[in-house]
């Protein structure tokens, strides 16, 4: 089944909420790592190891040091797993 943009942007924020403790109402598609106070490099590390599991995609270090925003998590994920 195809997942829509939309459903991949609530998947990643129910996710970002989980990882960082905060709100899923506070998290935008222009949400960067500096607007959520509580995420740290442990909680970035968390989220990623998530976003592996819930997507089925492997990601190597240089991938996650650039995915500190929703819209770069989105914009991976659109290019890695079109359709899931």
């Amino acid at each position: 089944m195809e997942k829509t943009t939309n459903d991949r942007f609530e998947t990643v924020r129910q996710l970002i909420s989980v990882a960082f403790n905060v709100p899923e109402e506070q998290i935008g598609e222009e949400t960067v790592q500096a607007d959520v106070a509580t995420w740290d490099s442990l909680g970035h590390l968390n989220l990623m190891l998530m976003l592996e599991d819930q997507f089925s995609v492997s990601l190597d270090v240089d991938d996650m040091a650039k995915l500190t925003s929703v819209s770069a998590i989105l914009e991976f994920l659109n290019a890695r797993c079109p359709s899931s």
